[in-house]
């Protein structure tokens, strides 16, 4: 994983549409961007940044993530995230992410990704899913 260092940036760039809105997962009358797509968004730009520099096989896979919602965006508004690699820890990735709408920035969090062998990886999930260690 030597092309993984610290300083790669993934940027995503939205415009808010109706399946983004918490009224979609659940939260009735609340027309705003979800915290749920805020969330997978920061996982979806956090893989952009080090989609081609993973070594060949390997994929990231999320470890946890603390997210701060701290303000609304309304459907039909531009929303950028931008996730920054801070620091490699052998196979731990660990990001910073900004949310920002048209406005002001709108969440923050911090992210750990996992980088792994993805055929290791779906074997020891087909054994899983047989009963099997």
């Amino acid at each position: 994983m030597e092309e993984l260092k610290a300083g790669l940036k993934g940027v995503l760039k939205i415009v808010v549409e109706e399946k983004d809105l918490a009224t979609h997962y659940g939260n009735p009358g609340v027309e705003v961007l979800s915290t749920p797509r805020v969330a997978a968004l920061a996982e979806e730009a956090a893989i952009a940044a080090i989609r081609e520099h993973l070594p060949q096989g390997n994929v990231s896979l999320g470890g946890w993530l603390e997210l701060s919602h701290q303000a609304p965006t309304p459907l039909g508004m531009g929303v950028t995230v931008t996730a920054l690699l801070t620091e490699v820890d052998g196979r731990k990735l660990r990001f910073e992410v900004t949310v920002e709408d048209e406005v002001e920035k709108v969440a923050e969090a911090r992210h750990l990704r996992v980088a792994v062998d993805l055929a290791r990886f779906n074997e020891k999930v087909a054994d899983k899913g047989k009963g099997g260690d």
